[in-house]
């Protein structure tokens, strides 16, 4: 345990690779903050339209992480990752100009490509430059980069547009995306031998999705599907309870305990068995969605805030430490991208139906019936744990067993 704590994490090529995280995802929600008024107040655009332009993203990204994933075990890290930062420059530059729903959509597509193909390189990367015994420690500091990205970049880009317009938003934006090429550049990624598919197996779906991450990531899928009516309605719901100035609050204090507590989850992940942080994390996420539901005033409302950044935001960088684990280290890229497909997948199934569900039942019935969903994830968890428990130890020869 002492030679874990003496293996070196914060790096170089650790802090350029969570500097080019933190570039990405500030264009990244600045846009998500900005692009509805963009969309309603420069092209006469209507709620549909947002609703389009946003999914197209999205779904981009999804369609693209086991392509990426496969990718990055057959060509290389760096290769996939200079393309991916240097397309996702070009069409952040390409927003300047845009004038037209349809533009933009299609804008959003190749835009979704490139994140897709971006983050999934970096996840991987990250998982390959954080030692072995400190993995949870690193990825969890990793993610700390998203979350800090959270905070400023919606902060960053209404403040610009209130005062700046889009224009100078879009210009701002593109020199951030700038900035992500030139960390990535920084980092010293090991070469990869490529790998050698016969053409009649390539497409084979063990190619882009990784097996043994499946299980974890199916949890990971509850989880997101739960957090999807969080991202999603928290403003709307703000709005209904009539305390629209909390919802202000809401991100930067499920940021903020993130942050905080980011240092001492990752070692307990590390030092310890990995349910310890899982269970509990699942479960304050259960308490955060719950208190969500019940909130009818602004205290309540910023408490559940809290929780949920505790419960959820550790969850997000444990699970994709496991799902890494679970699989084979030269499947690391296949199981990141098998990790985030289900994650996605999670938070744009969520958004849709727990939506329906708001619309029948009301927002407090909605968050209620997701915490219900995410608490089923335990069940799913200790059965998965309970199989691999019993793997390992058959896997351990009886020399070792303390057999009296």
């Amino acid at each position: 345990m002492n030679d874990a704590t003496k293996q070196p994490l914060w790096t170089r090529d650790f802090l350029s690779i969570c500097f080019c995280c933190l570039f990405i995802f500030i264009t990244y929600y600045a846009l998500v903050a900005t692009l509805p008024m963009f969309i309603v107040g420069e092209l006469n655009g209507d709620n549909q339209q947002i609703g389009l332009v946003m999914a197209a993203l999205v779904t981009a990204a999804i369609f693209v992480r086991p392509f990426a994933g496969n990718w990055l075990d057959q060509f290389g890290r760096k290769k996939v990752l200079w393309t991916a930062l240097f397309l996702y420059l070009l069409a952040t530059i390409s927003y300047i100009g845009i004038q037209s729903i349809l533009l933009l959509i299609a804008l959003r597509l190749l835009h979704g490509f490139t994140f897709g193909a971006v983050t999934t390189a970096m996840a991987t990367i990250v998982a390959d430059l954080t030692p072995e015994q400190r993995k949870g420690e690193g990825i969890g500091y990793y993610a700390m980069f998203m979350n800090l990205a959270m905070i400023i970049g919606p902060f960053m880009g209404l403040t610009i547009v209130v005062n700046y317009g889009f224009s100078v938003l879009f210009g701002l934006l593109s020199f951030c995306a700038c900035m992500a090429l030139l960390f990535g550049s920084f980092v010293q990624i090991p070469l990869f031998g490529c790998k050698e598919h016969k053409k009649e197996e390539y497409f084979h779906w063990k190619n882009f999705i990784e097996p043994n991450a499946v299980p974890i990531s199916f949890i990971a899928l509850l989880i997101s599907f739960g957090y999807g009516g969080v991202l999603t309605f928290i403003p709307v719901y703000a709005e209904e309870l009539g305390i629209v100035q909390a919802a202000t609050y809401f991100f930067p204090i499920y940021a903020l305990v993130i942050v905080l507590s980011r240092p001492f989850t990752g070692r307990l992940f590390d030092r310890y068995n990995e349910r310890v942080v899982i269970y509990p994390s699942i479960i304050l996420f259960v308490i955060g969605l719950i208190t969500l539901s019940f909130a009818r005033h602004s205290f309540l409302f910023l408490i559940a805030a809290g929780l949920i950044g505790l419960g959820f935001g550790t969850l997000f960088s444990c699970l994709q430490v496991s799902a890494i684990r679970r699989s084979s280290g030269a499947h690391t890229g296949r199981a990141t991208g098998t990790y985030l497909i289900f994650f996605d997948t999670g938070i744009g199934v969520g958004s849709f139906i727990l939506g329906h569900i708001a619309a029948s039942m009301g927002y407090q019935h909605m968050y209620l019936i997701s915490s219900i969903i995410v608490a089923t994830s335990v069940l799913f968890y200790y059965r998965i744990s309970r199989q691999r428990g019993m793997q390992n130890r058959k896997q351990v020869p009886l020399s070792q067993n303390n057999i009296s």
